[in-house]
């Protein structure tokens, strides 16, 4: 391979974690869809630097930055684009990336397209939980999928590796990979600086936003979409100054806040504003209620 023939196209093919390890950088842990580093663009010592074994993309948590093979070249060479390509040109071909194989399955979800809201149905259903239309249209899409042969359309909300979260009046379900949901606000701003959000679910986050938007607005939120998804997200909560909990109000969420408050001392338990409720979208429809 040599630069005459090495285009964009191809260096952004240049498998991640092989440049990587030709730099001396290793996976602390893997998965089956994402390899975690210390990250090469700073000093560290929790790993917060993501490469996606799909895409081959990576993603610096920390500094609230990402891209491709070349992007990453230039970040830690401080290189031009010729630059990297030079740089990378001598690769063999043994380092283009693969994705990993998966098996086709009738039972899966596909994504078919991807809209603003615009849904009759979709928008009482909003109405339904109490949800501003406007509001739903900053952070969700509407998106159609096929699901055992079937078409159907639900409200979006992305994660960071690029799933869906999906939710209509009947279905509530997900697309892969699934994970939790990124939302960051100015990324110049120093991590330390800020505040961070934890919710549960993609309601809890769109009725924090219609109680109080000026905090989301300002504020980092992490939507879990699982408490599964927990440990991943501890890597986020020393970089910041204060971090609210917003977990459902019960068995599962209740100890998920108490691990939490255990381990840190700089997060503070926000569910006593809803502790009458199961979760922050049944008491923004019982006080939406009472006002009617």
């Amino acid at each position: 391979m040599n630069l005459n023939n090495l285009s964009c196209k191809s260096a952004r093919n240049i498998c991640l974690v092989k440049i990587l390890a030709k730099l001396g950088h290793f996976p602390i842990r893997t998965t089956e869809k994402e390899a975690w580093f210390l990250s090469p663009l700073r000093s560290e010592t929790q790993a917060s630097f993501s490469v996606s074994l799909i895409k081959n993309l990576w993603f610096d948590f920390g500094m609230g930055v990402g891209g491709n093979t070349i992007d990453l070249i230039m970040a830690i060479k401080s290189y031009s684009v010729r630059e990297a390509l030079e740089f990378l040109k001598d690769d063999p071909d043994s380092f283009s990336f693969s994705p990993p194989s998966t098996k086709p399955s009738d039972q899966g979800i596909s994504i078919l397209e991807v809209q603003y809201i615009n849904l009759i149905a979709l928008i009482h259903y909003l109405e339904s939980r109490n949800i501003p239309f406007e509001l739903a249209r900053k952070y969700c899409m509407q998106v159609w999928y096929r699901s055992k042969g079937k078409q159907f359309f639900a409200i979006g909300l992305k994660n960071h590796l690029g799933g869906w979260e999906l939710r209509n009046k009947y279905f509530k379900t997900s697309s892969s990979p699934k994970t939790y949901s990124l939302i960051q606000r100015d990324a110049k701003v120093q991590r330390d600086a800020k505040q961070l959000i934890i919710l549960e679910g993609m309601f809890d986050f769109l009725s924090l936003a219609t109680i109080d938007e000026d905090l989301v607005q300002n504020s980092d939120c992490i939507i879990l979409n699982s408490l599964a998804f927990l440990d991943r997200v501890k890597i986020f909560i020393p970089v910041y100054k204060r971090v609210l909990l917003y977990l459902d109000n019960d068995p599962a969420g209740k100890k998920a806040t108490a691990t939490l408050l255990s381990l840190y001392d700089h997060i503070t338990d926000c569910s006593d504003s809803y502790s009458e409720y199961a979760d922050l979208n049944e008491k923004l429809k019982d006080e939406k209620a009472w006002k009617k």
